[in-house]
């Protein structure tokens, strides 16, 4: 029931009266054959040093029925009054030892009482001061009231036996109470009995339990505390006096969250924290930035007045001044913090998984991951999408997680008590919006925003136990929203009782400045200064503002130096030489063939190996694998480090990687490429999670471009749940907020008769998001293209987002192979590639146009049907499209008398009407006779594809058939079976 230094109160509720006395029994036979917790209640009623003198012991029970009784937990009515018979013994020297009966009756009373601080541990934040406007009506759970444990007023002044529970061995029940209610029942409500580990908890009742556990700050400190609260009141009323309708989403009514945000810089300094990543909302994002991140005033100033921090020669579209990050460096009593705070779009939680992968990244460049002590993630929540947002769960779950685990986040919910128009009954399903976080055992801390000193109470405590325990921390501010949603919102329409008692409530300043008045800390004069000085500071920056003229921005500083804006879209320097030197290649065959002596591989995987080793003895036959394995390899002996991260990455959804081996005796792991030196190689089987792990790997490559970063999505489609980042972070990231990004986005796709849901990657809609050069997209179809596009990733000098649609079926197809020679020398990666057996460019009179598996198809019908005027061209890179390359190829054929765009994709779908404008212009600056090309392919469609083989079948011939302008299905029939003989060769040789 108990073990060496478990609290009694864990093992106190349901015991019976029969075994303590048993116990006892056993104990006064032998003290050492009862366990520890119990030894030690029997030797403390036994009158122990720190222990009354049992000659005026007060018994509050007589009979075995009392006893039974006061030990259930469950029993409402109250104790009944000593009887004679458990009357103490007359005072005295002399005064008998007790009896067994009496120590019985006293560990009965022990155990309630420790049943009852129980309950306040797990209860008491329902009693709780929280809501400043005193909406919420919290009245005392009948559980946490005396009566219920089987206290009457009675015996409230009764001493009872604590064992150094709550900082007492003996207390009276109403001393017992009091500091139970001061501790658990004030403007603080700590949730954290739901933490299974034992050690946190006690850090944490060591902090919070005991009569001197009261929170109070030096004279100085409350100083402090109160000066960010003017500042922070001062600067929204600014706002809104200079910018009268203009929203701002102030923090009015938060303001207690500006000295918080400070006592995490401060304490984090000293608990050695050098950096700090926030990320946060709308909601008091300004404030935060003028007041804690120290953005200078005056640009912010400018950027209402309709200015931006971004030179017209920077480029970039901007965005709204709410939306935007910055970074600076603070410092306290010694300790210097670098703080960035991340830009985020108007989805609010969004931004939380960027944070977590941005700060992972830092302690793994950093060297940190072992403690994660020198950089914290701190993420700012509203209430309502704490709740409602169900990335904020995907988040929660990366918190233990190998690869994904930051060493705790430090999460401050701003709890305005409403969402939007939506009061929290109608929000929620839980008591608290915070309470998704019990989830992975956070302790929660609920917190009055009317007390600073309560809530910078709850962000130091947060600190510690973040820094001790690497474990995520929740800070629930109650607090409430003056204004409407913005400052030109109307709330009274949907909550007029809430806005009747907004209006008539005291400000945060207001209310606390009384309380340190009341205590001779500050007087009126003091306050009436501090705002004076402030107010006058930002009169000089508005000023300043409007002669503001931003400098010149360098984003492309710290890790990111020596990169750039890119070169032109065509330009020949976006495509450097990527080819190995020989050396370097065969290095790389061995690692990737030697099996250790210490791993028993699967015999499958042996066959892999024995055809791997095939590939580099004879130097033809390279896979997609063993092409991708080449290019991870080859960086990280470069230097780079390679991120690889998605569901089943280690082997691969189609069994094709292989670059986790598992030992198949004790699955012990052995990864092949984590042996090369120079470079960090993860590949990591990520949670089943789409939206939140790869808004993780975006913010990993934002802080790391030296990082080649990868996230594949398990079959392209599942992309979808993952859309909000794919919009607002990939695709426009950089031109609304200056920061550039190399993640790269590995989708399989290809029609192989698997029905619409594992078909497409959707490559329409990435295409649909590509204007200004701000991404990649392409498909490629041999191993040594995907070798070169990846390298090409990390050699260029700057970065873009790549979103690549990759294979199934020719992962393995005969002719999707490459040579050695194709990965060696000064070999580079192709936009296009030209047929390699196809027409002589003078005989040319079709030329097809292609991206992906479907030109292997055309390739195996055109020749089956011994058609020599047709080539096959295939478009590896879609954006930005290679009409450069296009023009330049389609000269070279004088008598090309048709031009076709194929594809698998239904019409609406695919690539057809992003390329078709760019085609013209390749067909157009070549001088061809063809004007504008034809669609091959199936019909505009509701569905990406079709869920019957035979249909699927059926429209794969036909498209073929258009496409090459003749019935082919018989010849590739009689092909596919022997009959006749093919001319086909190996398709990924010729390139243009």
């Amino acid at each position: 029931m108990g073990y060496e230094g478990q609290d009694f109160s864990d093992i106190a509720a349901g015991v019976s009266p029969a075994f303590i006395d048993t116990l006892y029994a056993k104990f006064r036979a032998s003290p050492d054959s009862v366990e520890p917790v119990w030894r030690n209640l029997f030797e403390g009623l036994e009158g122990g040093a720190s222990g009354p003198s049992w000659s005026n012991p007060a018994w509050p029970l007589s009979t075995t029925d009392d006893l039974t009784a006061a030990l259930d937990p469950t029993q409402m009515e109250p104790a009944p009054k000593p009887s004679k018979a458990g009357k103490p013994a007359p005072a005295g020297p002399a005064a008998a030892p007790p009896s067994q009966d009496e120590v019985v009756r006293a560990a009965a009373d022990a155990i309630r009482a420790q049943i009852l601080v129980r309950t306040y541990r797990v209860r008491g934040h329902l009693a709780a001061n929280l809501d400043p406007l005193g909406l919420v009506k919290r009245e005392m759970p009948l559980e946490l009231r005396t009566e219920y444990h089987g206290f009457t007023d009675a015996d409230l002044d009764r001493r009872v036996y604590l064992g150094g529970t709550m900082g007492f061995e003996w207390a009276t029940v109403r001393e017992l109470v009091d500091t139970l209610r001061a501790n658990y029942c004030g403007n603080v409500g700590l949730e954290y009995m739901h933490i299974a580990d034992l050690e946190e908890r006690r850090f944490l009742q060591e902090r919070m339990e005991g009569k001197d556990k009261a929170i109070d700050f030096t004279p100085e400190g409350k100083k402090a505390i109160l000066n960010k609260v003017i500042e922070a009141e001062q600067w929204e009323r600014f706002l809104g006096r200079k910018y009268v309708g203009t929203k701002r989403f102030g923090l009015d009514g938060g303001e207690a969250m500006i000295p918080a945000l400070e006592s995490v810089i401060k304490y984090g300094g000293q608990a050695g924290i050098n950096e700090i990543v926030f990320g946060m909302a709308h909601r008091g994002r300004l404030n935060v930035l003028a007041n804690v991140m120290g953005k200078p005033l005056r640009v912010i100033f400018h950027e209402f007045a309709g200015g931006s921090a971004n030179p017209d020669e920077i480029g970039g579209s901007g965005d709204v001044k709410y939306h935007l990050g910055t970074s600076s460096d603070r410092e306290f009593d010694g300790h210097k913090v670098h703080m960035s705070l991340v830009a985020n779009p108007s989805h609010l939680e969004a931004v939380d998984p960027v944070v977590l992968g941005k700060a992972r990244a830092i302690q793994t460049i950093a060297n940190d991951l072992e403690n994660h002590c020198r950089s914290l993630p701190v993420l700012i929540h509203g209430d309502a999408a704490f709740a409602g947002q169900g990335i904020v769960w995907e988040c929660f779950g990366f918190s233990g997680i190998r690869g994904y685990n930051t060493g705790g986040c430090v999460h401050f919910v701003i709890n305005n008590q409403i969402g939007f128009t939506t009061s929290p009954q109608f929000a929620r399903s839980s008591p608290y919006s915070s309470d998704v976080a019990k989830g992975v055992q956070a302790p929660i801390f609920h917190v009055n925003g009317d007390d600073p000193e309560a809530v910078t109470f709850a962000t130091k405590m947060a600190i510690e136990f973040r820094q001790k325990f690497h474990r995520d921390i929740v800070i629930d501010m109650w607090c409430y929203r003056r204004f409407g949603h913005n400052e030109g919102d109307e709330p009274g329409f949907t909550q007029p009782l809430m806005y009747r008692a907004i209006k008539d409530h005291p400000p945060v300043s207001e209310v606390y400045s009384r309380r340190l008045v009341s205590q001779g800390v500050v007087d009126q004069a003091w306050i009436d200064e501090n705002v004076r000085q402030y107010v006058t500071r930002l009169e000089g920056e508005f000023e300043a503002g409007a002669s503001y003229k931003p400098n010149k921005v360098d984003w492309f500083g710290g890790r990111w130096t020596g990169l750039g804006a890119p070169a032109d879209p065509e330009g020949s320097r976006r495509t450097p030489e990527t080819g190995l030197e020989p050396k370097l290649f065969d290095a790389l065959g061995r690692t990737l063939t030697t099996v250790p002596d210490h791993i028993a591989i699967h015999k499958t995987l042996a066959r892999v190996l024995d055809a791997k080793r095939q590939m580099f003895g004879t130097g033809e036959g390279f896979d997609w694998a063993t092409g991708e394995a080449l290019a991870f390899g080859s960086l990280l002996a470069e230097g780079y480090g390679v991120r690889l991260s998605g569901q089943d990455s280690g082997r691969g959804t189609f069994s094709q990687r292989h670059a986790v081996w598992v030992d198949q005796n004790d699955e012990h792991k052995y990864v092949p490429l984590s042996t090369v030196e120079h470079g960090r190689f993860e590949v990591l089987d990520s949670p089943l999670s789409e939206y939140g792990v790869l808004g993780f790997e975006y913010g990993y490559a934002l802080a790391d471009p030296k990082t080649l970063v990868l996230w594949e999505a398990q079959f392209g489609d599942f992309a979808n749940g993952a859309q909000i980042m794919i919009d607002q972070f990939i695709a426009s990231g950089e031109a609304k907020w200056l920061r550039a990004n190399g993640l790269v986005m590995l989708l399989p796709h290809g029609y192989e008769g698997q029905g619409p849901e594992h078909s497409s990657a959707r490559p329409e809609r990435y295409l649909q998001l590509c204007a200004q050069d701000n991404m990649q997209v392409a498909n490629v179809t041999t191993p040594a293209n995907y070798f070169h596009l990846l390298r090409r990733q990390m050699h260029r000098t700057f970065r873009k987002p790549l979103v690549l649609m990759t294979p199934k079926s020719l992962l393995r197809h005969k002719l999707a192979v490459s040579r050695r020679d194709d990965f060696l020398g000064d070999t580079h990666f192709m936009r296009i590639l030209s047929d390699p057996n196809g027409a002589a460019d003078a005989d040319t009179t079709r030329l097809v146009l292609c991206s992906g598996k479907v030109a292997y198809d055309l390739i195996e019908a055109r020749d089956a049907a011994g058609d020599t005027g047709t080539q096959i061209v295939r478009v590896e890179q879609l954006y930005p499209f290679p009409v450069d390359a296009l023009a330049k190829r389609v000269a070279r054929m004088p008598n090309l008398g048709d031009v076709v765009w194929a594809q698998e994709e239904p019409k609406n779908n695919g690539y057809w009407t992003f390329v078709e404008p760019f085609v013209e212009e390749a067909l157009t600056r070549a001088n061809a006779a063809v004007k504008r090309p034809r669609y091959a392919g199936r019909a505009s469609a509701a569905s990406p594809a079709t869920g019957l083989m035979k249909r699927h079948q059926t429209e794969q011939g036909a498209l073929i058939a258009d496409a090459l302008g003749h019935n082919v299905r018989e010849e590739i029939r009689r092909t596919r079976s022997g009959e006749v003989a093919t001319t086909t060769q190996k398709a990924g040789g010729a390139t243009a």
